[in-house]
């Protein structure tokens, strides 16, 4: 039978002659401190001389003294404690002292050892226990100190040898992990990048096949895997590889994914770090680790280097609101730039980075030759919703009946980050009513609590306030139902949600311009909670805080970003460049400023006269809707169909009529609470 080498952990081991060696064990420094302290334990509690017997001083006055077996007694000061010595003619009148020993005890002694109180206590009770003693028999007391030459070396030397041990455990645990491409955690590497390195052999399991929708920012970076795999089918054409790529998107786009995929894909090394990981306490550590990581990515060339969040160090220089109190970042990002610039024309080094701060990146950085090509990774569309929806149904125990086409056209404005919550909620929700499946109502309860919140049915709301609630939200329903390019809500309920008292679903429109009317059409829509509560009670109240909000700010982009305003006339005053926002001045007068503030109010209160207006023309429809919701608690675009009529603006709602769209509107709440649309 054979043996497998792997099994041999015996300490003894063949030699060439066939003799058994027995391996020397392996000293390190941990073995040396358990040796100290084992020596400093055994030195303590180990007897190196006969330990005296404790005893009662009432014995030894009473029996020892009085029969005079006493040769001697000291007593230690620092301790407070006698020790007595026996007369070596007496040591058989005391048994026990032979109790514990296996031979017969020490005649130099001591033998017996009792504490005491102080010791001119001690002095005086020793003299009236002697008094019918003649002086010539009498046993003065010695006083000694105790010295603990051992323990006071130690006291000395523990310090000094604890700040040792210390310094060579850390020295040791950061000289760990400095294999893999990153130059590890020794203190002599801060310096050197930390950078995660994704070779052949590593398991990286996702390829783009993972990677739903996406499909233009897709396309490109399959592009940048062929310029790896194939070169010589571009250069022979005099063409350059693409040295950057730049991901750009919201957050929860997919950026990281792709770039994960891309790993997965290409069959090259590929070097991930973060932004944030070039950014270090001591001057200069970043431009060293980018360097670093440079030397090693054209070492392994062709490979590819990912940097997540690279906004961390590329902000645009000369804009710190520090006034140049710490200019590391901007070290790091010239290094980088000094870096990318510094390649081969093919050396077969391609960097790809993510981020979702484009606008604020140095201009340096995103210019030509460095990132060749800005990807942008926008939020995606009904199709890709729908892919999306495939790749993270697919774990999922589904009911048959459940459509990818529905969530999607229940998803407007999703992510792919919020798909994967959506389905990951649905589960949770499906799981804690014990079902064995997931049903279409989970989905739906999934998205309504992720956009609003979880439902509140124990909070307590008076009668009026509901009433006001119900009113408020029956005036956002109405309006959006009978104007053209208002949202059109479908789905409403009072049931507190979250910190709101109420929240509403609207169906947005997925449109890639906004025309003057739509956006007075929305405008008109948000203030017809407000409008509702003057009409009906003659009274505003504070629920209308988030309506107020979103207007204002819709207001003030029409007239000083979109030149939407007839007097302020077609400008802009917007500065997209971003060098504008440590700057102490506006980009217009104070006369402009006046026009800018007059123009947004007179936008607001048209919107607001124009809403009441549409609430008097249809007062009687409003408040069915409104007792209806305070009787039902929620109702679906079938009520308003019902009481209003279909929307006949030229084009079909039946889909419309379908879906429960994902963007609330707030009801009215409490004071000081805050609000989120």
């Amino acid at each position: 039978m054979t043996e497998n080498n792997n099994q041999n952990k015996s300490p003894f081991s063949k030699g060439k002659n066939g003799n058994n060696m027995i391996k020397p064990p392996k000293f390190n420094a941990y073995w040396i401190y358990g040796l100290i302290a084992v020596a400093f334990i055994a030195l303590n509690l180990l007897d190196l001389g006969q330990s005296p017997k404790e005893t009662s001083w009432q014995k030894v006055k009473n029996e020892m003294i009085r029969n005079q077996d006493v040769d001697r007694i000291v007593v230690i000061r620092n301790l407070l404690e006698v020790n007595v010595y026996l007369r070596e003619e007496s040591l058989d009148k005391y048994p026990d002292l032979f109790e514990s020993s296996f031979d017969s005890p020490s005649k130099a002694g001591p033998h017996y050892t009792f504490p005491i109180g102080s010791i001119e206590q001690f002095a005086e009770q020793l003299d009236k226990a002697q008094e019918r003693i003649s002086e010539y028999d009498r046993v003065e007391p010695e006083y000694t100190t105790h010295e603990n030459y051992f323990g006071d070396f130690i006291g000395w030397i523990l310090p000094f040898a604890l700040i040792i041990g210390i310094w060579f455990y850390v020295f040791r645990r950061m000289s760990r992990g400095a294999g893999g491409g990153g130059g590890g955690g020794n203190i002599f590497n801060v310096g050197k990048s930390k950078a995660k390195v994704f070779d052949k052999e590593s398991n990286i399991n996702v390829n783009f096949n993972d990677v739903a929708g996406l499909a233009e920012a897709k396309q490109e970076v399959e592009e940048i895997v062929e310029f790896l795999k194939h070169p010589q089918r571009y250069t022979k054409l005099g063409g350059k590889i693409p040295k950057g790529a730049l991901l750009v998107g919201p957050p929860g786009t997919g950026k990281t994914l792709l770039a994960k995929a891309v790993a997965g894909e290409a069959n090259v090394p590929f070097f991930s770090m973060s932004g944030s990981d070039f950014v270090e306490m001591f001057v200069g550590v970043g431009a060293s680790r980018v360097r670093d990581l440079f030397k090693q990515a054209k070492e392994k060339a062709p490979c590819i280097v990912f940097i997540d969040e690279i906004d961390a160090i590329g902000r645009a220089r000369g804009k710190n609101p520090n006034m140049g109190s710490n200019d590391e970042r901007e070290n790091t990002l010239n290094q980088l730039l000094t870096e990318m610039d510094g390649f081969d024309t093919n050396s077969g080094v391609i960097i790809l980075a993510a981020t979702n701060r484009a606008d604020i990146l140095d201009r340096a950085l995103m210019r030509a030759g460095r990132f060749d090509r800005q990807i942008h990774v926008e939020l995606p569309d009904l199709n890709e919703r729908r892919e999306i929806f495939n790749v993270h149904l697919k774990p999922l125990k589904l009911d048959p009946k459940i459509d990818q086409e529905f969530l999607a056209k229940q998803t407007p404005g999703f992510s792919g980050a919020d798909i994967a919550n959506v389905c990951n909620e649905s589960a949770l929700i499906a799981a804690r009513k014990k079902k064995d499946i997931i049903e279409k109502q989970d989905f739906l309860d999934a998205i309504d609590r992720i956009i609003g919140g979880l439902e509140k049915k124990n909070k307590i709301i008076s009668l009026e306030e509901k009433k006001t609630i119900a009113f408020h939200e029956a005036g956002h329903a109405t309006i959006s139902w009978l104007l053209e390019h208002a949202h059109p809500l479908v789905k409403v309920t009072i049931v507190p949600r979250g910190k709101a008292l109420g929240a509403a679903w609207y169906l947005p429109e997925e449109r890639s311009i906004t025309t003057k009317e739509q956006m007075l059409d929305e405008m008109c829509s948000t203030l017809g909670g407000r409008a509702a509560e003057e009409i009906t009670f003659g009274k505003v109240s504070t629920g209308a805080q988030n309506d107020l909000e979103k207007v204002t700010k819709q207001a003030i982009a029409m007239v000083s970003i979109f030149g939407m305003s007839d007097k302020v006339g077609n400008v802009s005053y917007y500065d997209s460049s971003g060098q504008s926002d440590y700057s102490f001045s506006k980009p217009y007068s104070e006369k402009t400023a006046e026009l800018i503030d007059q123009e947004v109010k007179t936008l607001i209160e048209d919107s607001y006269e124009r809403a009441k207006q549409v609430l008097r023309d249809n007062e009687e429809g409003h408040n069915k809707l409104a007792e209806l919701l305070l009787e039902r608690e929620v109702i679906f675009s079938e009520d308003l169909e019902e009481i209003f009529g279909k929307r006949d603006f030229g084009k079909s709602t039946e889909e419309e009529k379908k879906i429960v769209p994902p963007t609330t509107e707030e009801t009215p709440k409490d004071d000081n609470e805050s609000k989120a649309v």
